[in-house]
């Protein structure tokens, strides 16, 4: 018979369990929440005298901050109090947590009032609160509206540049000449930044006057080769350059997805005699529904922030023809220095991104369920 041994533990590595006496975690609750509540009384006053509500407060925000060291201090305090053992383990990830909420929370909070204020950089009188005037601004803005609807076109045009990339990474999955050159020539628009793009194609190429493409219109026949002036023309140029520089991202996804296939299924096929519309409506395509939702749903999001082709090229022009929400948001901010107004165009436009992509991505779920 085999001897059993047994094995001693290290006593570093056990943690016995704590218990922890009721009157304790009242202290433990009742230091932070005073804390929290001092914080609260700070930042209020600051804002009311902020505001010209109150005849008393801070000269500035310092305060605040230190009340708000003063809380993270007592969270991390009270929950070894309230915890004990387990709370000293909770402190090993208690500094990113509050590192998040410095640098997210208080910031998306300062922006929220900010959104509330008749702030002009070029103005000598400050920031002004004025309560849901921005709000009515923005409902009565046209040139927001337009860009919305800009956004519309844009986010569309996503499915046109997946239909182009599915059918490259097809190719370049099959067996042609020359595979591994075409799969680093398609991959260079995705190194170049959109900065380089913009000047390289928009300011260069596109050229009216000495551009060459621009010259191979007139060749061609085209008497006056413009492509920023009129609206139509302008926005589907912006949409080809930015196709242009985003479809090589979508290439490698699906690339990845039909190297991923199983060769099994599609050489049981070949030998059932299916031919390549017949494979790839009922094997190829299926198989790679995941891949090709997930492909979707990431080139969405960066479409979402499409701004900088845009903003070096027409600045939003011919008439914000061009324009999508995040340049003119910028342009909001850098041309007009209306700050209030455009942080709460940033805020709308967030909640809108919010409420579509988990739209978006709900329905993605339910489709993926339907076809396991």
């Amino acid at each position: 018979m085999s001897e059993t041994k047994i094995i001693e533990r290290d006593p570093l590595y056990v943690v016995s369990p704590s218990t922890v006496s009721e009157n304790t975690k009242r202290a433990g609750k009742l230091i932070v929440w005073s804390a929290f509540l001092l914080m609260v009384i700070i930042g209020t006053v600051q804002s009311l005298y902020s505001l010209e509500k109150i005849n008393f407060g801070f000269s500035n925000w310092r305060p605040l901050l230190y009340s708000y060291i003063l809380w993270a201090i007592a969270i991390g305090y009270s929950r070894v109090l309230i915890y004990g053992e387990r709370g000293k383990r909770n402190l090993f990830i208690f500094p990113a947590v509050m590192f998040i909420i410095s640098i997210v929370i208080f910031p998306m909070l300062f922006g929220l009032y900010i959104s509330f204020t008749d702030w002009n950089l070029s103005s000598v009188d400050g920031r002004k609160f004025n309560g849901v005037d921005n709000f009515v601004q923005m409902m009565t803005d046209p040139y927001y509206w337009n860009a919305l609807k800009n956004m519309i076109y844009y986010v569309l045009a996503v499915l046109v540049e997946f239909a182009i990339a599915f059918l490259l990474a097809l190719l370049l999955n099959s067996q042609i000449k020359g595979r591994k050159f075409f799969r680093i020539a398609f991959l260079i628009p995705l190194m170049l930044s959109p900065v380089a793009v913009s000047w390289m194609v928009g300011k260069s190429m596109l050229e009216q006057r000495f551009g060459p493409v621009a010259n191979l219109g007139r060749w061609l026949g085209w008497e006056t080769p413009t492509f920023f002036s009129s609206p139509e023309i302008a926005r589907l140029t912006m949409m080809c350059m930015d196709a242009w520089t985003f479809i090589p991202l979508m290439i490698i996804m699906l690339l990845a997805g039909l190297q991923a296939l199983p060769k099994e299924v599609l050489e049981a096929a070949k030998v059932d005699g299916a031919n390549k519309w017949t494979m790839f409506k009922n094997i190829i395509f299926p198989i790679m529904l995941p891949v090709s939702l997930t492909t979707l749903v990431i080139r969405i999001i960066f479409k979402l922030k499409l701004a900088d082709i845009i903003i070096i090229v027409t600045a939003g022009g011919p008439g914000g023809a061009t324009d999508s929400v995040t340049s003119f948001i910028v342009r909001e901010y850098r041309d007009r220095s209306n700050v209030g107004y455009g942080t709460l165009l940033s805020f709308v436009y967030l909640i809108l991104i919010i409420i579509f992509m988990t739209i978006l991505i709900r329905f993605v779920n339910r489709w993926l369920q339907r076809a396991a």
